[in-house]
């Protein structure tokens, strides 16, 4: 199971990394496994501000729809367009070209309230 050190993790399986005020936000690797292939990511919500926890999209296997939660307030700045026509690209790579969004952080403090890579270890029971 890969769980990048340098990343931030929250509790519903997204990562986060920030630069600055720019976080790129994606799904874990733990989580494309359980969610099987994926075949549609869904994120309407591009050039809103939304709240720490709310909905940003939707990402769809071919079991189940699952919501994507914002660890951190912010405004979604961009969608990796990328997913629109190569979905799948979250399953091979979910760290890297399978990010889902960026977002320009309005409070750089919520990322202090987000797990660890040890604690996201722990929890998944890794």
């Amino acid at each position: 199971m890969n769980i990048p050190a340098n990343l931030k993790y929250t509790k519903d399986h997204e990562w986060i990394s920030l630069d600055g005020e720019i976080a790129t936000i994606g799904i874990t690797d733990f989580a494309q496994k359980e969610l099987g292939d994926i075949v549609y990511v869904e994120v309407e919500t591009l050039d809103q501000k939304l709240a720490k926890d709310e909905v940003f999209g939707t990402v769809e296997a071919v079991k189940t729809v699952s919501d994507l939660f914002l660890p951190v307030a912010g405004e979604i700045i961009e969608f990796n367009d990328a997913l629109e026509s190569t979905p799948e690209i979250v399953n091979t790579d979910p760290y890297g070209k399978g990010w889902m969004v960026k977002v320009k952080v309005s409070n750089v403090s919520d990322m202090n309230e987000l797990l660890s890579s040890d604690d996201y270890k722990a929890l998944i029971g890794a």
